[in-house]
C-alpha cells in the first residue's frame, strides 16, 4: 500500500480524498494556486506545495508542476479527483514515466473514453446501445446544419472532449445549429483545448441515468447500481439520487451488464461511470464514460456501504476486488444536492466573495456534508462555484427527501448568494416527490426562473407568528439593556403588534406560554403556540409552531425580518399598531431607470464585444460574451436600439452591474 499520495485537485474533492487517505493511514500532499493558499484542503493535508498563479491553466492544469511536486515530497501516487487533469491521458503517461502511480484507469482507457466520438464507436462495437448521430469531425457551421437536418431536429451539439455541461447546446432549427456550433466549439476550445464537436439526436422526455462501475487489474469488474441525475440546469447536474425511481430490475441489470461490457472492452480499472440517456419507455442509449470519480459518487457509497475512493487507492496499489456482482447489495435511498455560490433569483448568476457565515448541518441521522470551504474563506472567480455537496440517506426515498429538506433548512451561508432556497423548492415539488423527472424538469417547472417558493394561508400565519416572537424578544432585550428602572416607561413594552407580510396585514397579540422561552401568538384571532428558544443575533431558529417542527433561517433586514424556510423567502415587518398605521403613508422610493445600459449580470471576464458605437441593434442580437466560472454567457439586446457608447473593452474584468454598453 502507498505511504504517501498527492491530490492533484482542490476544493471539496481534495478534502474528500484526504479524509479517506487519513483513515487508511496514508499521508497526503495538497497542491495549491495563489488563490488557494489558505484553502481548506491545504490546511487538512500533511504537506502542501504551491504550483502557480490563480488561473487553473497556470497551476492545476500544469502537468510538470504536479510531477515536480511529487518528486519534492516523495508522493508515490496521485489521485486526480474530478475535472482538471483527471481525464488527461498525457498526465497519466507523465506520472508513469516518473515512476508515480495514477489512482485511476490507464492512459489507453482514458484516451479511448475521453474522446466522445471515439467512445461512441467503441461502445457500438461492444454492442452497447447508442444514440443516432454523426460521429465524424465537423468542419464549420454549414456542415453542422446539413448534419442536423439529416438527423432531424432537435439535435444536441457537443464538444468531443467536453464534460460538466460545457460545450453543449441544443438546436431546434438551422439558426440555433449555427449559433450552437460556434458557442460549443468556442467553449470547448477554452475549457478543454480541443474544439472538435459532434452532433447527435436529442432524445425528448429524457432521463439521465448512469451506472457506477468498479474494476481491478485482475479482470474483475462489477457495477454498483445506478444514479438518477435528471435534475439539471444548463446540462449541469443539480440533484442526484440512488437508486433511480424510474428503473425496474430488468432495465437496471441490462444497463449494468452493458456498462461492464464497455469497461472490459477498453481494459478499464478503477472507478468509472457509464452515462446513459433513457426515454419514457425505458429505452437507454450510451452517452459517454467518465474515466474518473464522479461528483455524485457519495449517493452510491451510501447505498452500497463502499468507499469508492478507498477502492480506487487499493486497485491502484494492485489489490483485487474481494467481492463479486452477487455480493453488491443496495440498501435504502440516498439523495445529493449540489450547493453552489450562485444567485437563483438572478438567473443563477455566479456569486463571488467571502463566506461571512458558514454553518453546515450536523452530520447525523443519515446526513453527510462534503465541503472544501470554511467560514471566512473566499469563493473565487477562478474556479467552479461549488460550496458543498449535501447528502441524505434514508430507508426509503420519502425519508431521504425529508432528511434532505431538514438539512437544507439548517444549512446557513452568508456573504455570497447561494442556491439553497432553490434546492429546497425542488425537493418540495410535487413532481419530484412523485419521481416524475426528466432533464427538462427545471425548464418546465420554473420557466420564468426562481423567485422563491410562494407561500400563503396557514404558512404565512405561522411565519408571521414567528416574526412577532422575534420582534418581541428583540424588544425585551432592548428593555433589559436600557437600564430602565422598574415601574418606569423609558422603553415601552408591547404585547400587541401588526405583522406586514407582503401585501397582507395581520393583527397579532403575544403572551408567554407555559414553558420558559415559549409563547402563544394570536394572529387574526388564531392562537398559535411558538415553542423553541431564540436570542437576538442567532441566525437559525429551530422549534415548533402549533406542533409542526421546522427550522427557519433569520436575517435582520432594516426594521424587518427575512425568514427563509423550505425554499420560501419571506420578508416580514413587525411594528406597533400605531407605527404600522403611519407606515402606510410613507412614500416609496422608485428605482433608477437603467434600461439604456447593458450591465454585467455577474463578475467575470469580457471575452467578446460584438457591437461598436453608433451601430443599430435588433432585439435578440448578440452584444457581448462574459466568461465566469468557466462558462460563457451570451448577453443579448432586449429591444431594438442604437449603441451610443462602449464602456468596457474585451479583456476587462467586470463587477456585477458594471456598465458595458450605453444605448442612445
Amino acid at each position: 500500500m502507498f505511504e504517501k499520495i498527492l491530490i492533484a485537485n482542490r476544493g471539496e474533492i481534495a478534502c474528500r480524498v484526504i479524509k479517506t487517505a487519513r483513515r487508511m493511514g496514508i499521508k497526503t500532499v495538497a497542491v495549491y494556486s495563489e488563490a488557494d493558499a489558505g484553502a481548506l484542503h491545504v490546511v487538512m493535508a500533511d504537506e502542501a506545495v504551491a504550483i502557480g498563479p490563480s488561473p487553473s491553466a497556470q497551476s492545476y492544469l500544469v502537468i510538470d508542476a504536479i510531477v515536480e511536486a511529487c518528486r519534492r515530497t516523495g508522493a508515490q501516487a496521485v489521485h486526480p479527483g474530478y475535472g482538471f487533469l483527471s481525464e488527461k491521458a498525457d498526465f497519466c503517461r507523465a506520472l508513469e514515466a516518473a515512476g508515480i502511480a495514477f489512482i485511476g484507469p490507464g492512459p489507453d482507457a482514458i484516451g479511448a473514453m475521453g474522446d466522445k466520438i471515439e467512445s461512441k464507436k467503441l461502445a457500438h462495437a461492444a454492442k452497447v446501445s447508442t444514440v443516432p448521430g454523426f460521429l465524424g469531425t465537423i468542419a464549420d457551421e454549414e456542415e453542422a446544419v446539413r448534419i442536423a437536418r439529416d438527423i432531424g431536429y432537435p439535435v444536441m451539439i457537443k464538444a468531443s472532449a467536453g464534460g460538466g455541461g460545457k460545450g453543449m447546446r441544443i438546436a431546434r432549427d438551422d439558426a440555433e445549429a449555427r449559433e450552437g456550433f460556434r458557442s460549443a466549439r468556442s467553449e470547448a476550445r477554452s475549457s478543454f483545448a480541443d474544439d472538435r464537436v459532434f452532433v447527435e439526436k436529442y432524445v425528448t422526455q429524457p432521463r439521465h441515468i448512469e451506472i457506477q462501475v468498479l474494476a481491478d487489474s485482475h479482470g474483475n469488474t462489477v457495477y454498483l447500481g445506478e444514479r438518477e441525475c435528471s435534475i439539471q440546469r444548463r446540462h449541469q447536474k443539480v440533484i442526484e439520487e440512488a437508486p433511480s425511481p424510474f428503473l425496474d430490475a430488468a432495465t437496471r441489470r441490462a444497463m449494468g451488464e452493458q456498462a461492464v461490457a464497455l469497461a472490459k472492452a477498453v481494459g478499464y480499472r478503477s472507478a468509472g461511470t457509464v452515462e446513459f440517456i433513457v426515454d419514457a419507455d425505458r429505452n437507454f442509449y450510451f452517452l459517454e464514460m467518465n474515466t474518473r470519480l464522479q461528483v455524485e459518487h457519495p449517493v452510491t457509497e451510501m447505498i452500497t456501504g463502499l468507499d469508492l475512493v478507498e477502492w480506487m487507492i487499493r486497485i491502484a496499489a494492485g489489490e483485487r476486488l474481494p467481492f463479486s456482482q452477487e455480493d453488491v447489495k443496495l440498501e435504502g435511498w440516498a439523495i445529493e444536492a449540489r450547493i453552489y455560490a450562485e444567485d437563483p433569483v438572478r438567473n443563477f448568476l455566479p456569486s463571488t466573495g467571502r463566506l461571512t457565515r458558514y454553518r453546515p448541518p450536523a452530520e447525523a441521522s443519515g446526513v453527510r456534508v462534503d465541503t472544501g470551504v470554511f467560514e471566512g474563506g473566499e469563493i473565487s472567480m477562478f474556479y467552479d462555484p461549488m460550496i458543498a455537496k449535501l447528502v441524505a440517506h434514508g430507508s426509503s426515498r420519502g425519508q431521504a427527501i425529508e432528511r434532505m429538506q431538514g438539512a437544507l433548512d439548517r444549512f446557513v451561508i452568508g456573504g455570497v448568494a447561494h442556491n439553497i432556497p432553490f434546492l429546497a423548492a425542488l425537493l418540495g415539488h410535487r413532481r419530484f416527490a412523485a419521481g416524475e423527472l426528466t432533464t427538462n424538469f427545471i425548464a418546465e417547472e420554473f420557466p420564468q426562473g426562481f423567485h422563491g417558493r410562494e407561500t400563503g394561508g396557514a404558512e404565512n400565519l405561522r411565519l408571521a407568528a414567528l416574526a412577532v416572537m422575534l420582534q418581541h424578544r428583540m424588544a425585551e432585550r432592548q428593555r433589559t439593556i436600557s437600564g430602565q428602572i422598574p415601574g418606569q416607561d423609558a422603553v415601552r413594552r408591547h404585547d400587541r403588534w401588526t405583522a406586514l407580510v407582503g401585501g397582507e396585514r395581520h393583527d397579532c397579540q403575544i403572551q408567554p406560554g407555559q414553558a420558559g422561552g415559549d409563547f402563544l401568538v394570536e394572529v387574526d384571532g388564531s392562537r398559535l403556540a411558538v415553542a423553541g428558544p431564540w436570542e437576538p443575533g442567532q441566525i437559525l431558529w429551530t422549534g415548533a409552531i402549533d406542533g409542526e417542527t421546522l427550522a427557519v433561517q433569520i436575517e435582520r433586514r432594516g426594521i424587518g425580518w427575512r425568514l427563509t424556510h423550505g425554499g420560501a423567502i419571506l420578508d416580514v415587518v413587525v411594528l406597533a399598531p400605531r407605527a404600522a398605521a403611519l407606515a402606510g403613508h410613507m412614500p416609496v422610493k422608485q428605482p433608477p431607470d437603467m434600461s439604456k445600459y447593458l450591465l454585467s449580470p455577474m463578475p467575470g471576464l469580457l471575452t467578446r464585444l460584438s457591437v461598436e458605437a453608433d451601430q443599430e441593434v435588433k432585439a435578440g442580437q448578440e452584444l457581448a460574451i462574459v466568461e465566469a466560472m468557466k462558462m460563457e454567457n451570451i448577453l443579448r439586446a432586449e429591444a431594438d436600439g442604437k449603441v451610443a457608447r462602449i464602456h468596457a473593452q474585451p479583456g476587462a474584468s467586470l463587477a456585477v452591474d458594471q456598465i458595458i454598453i450605453e444605448f442612445a
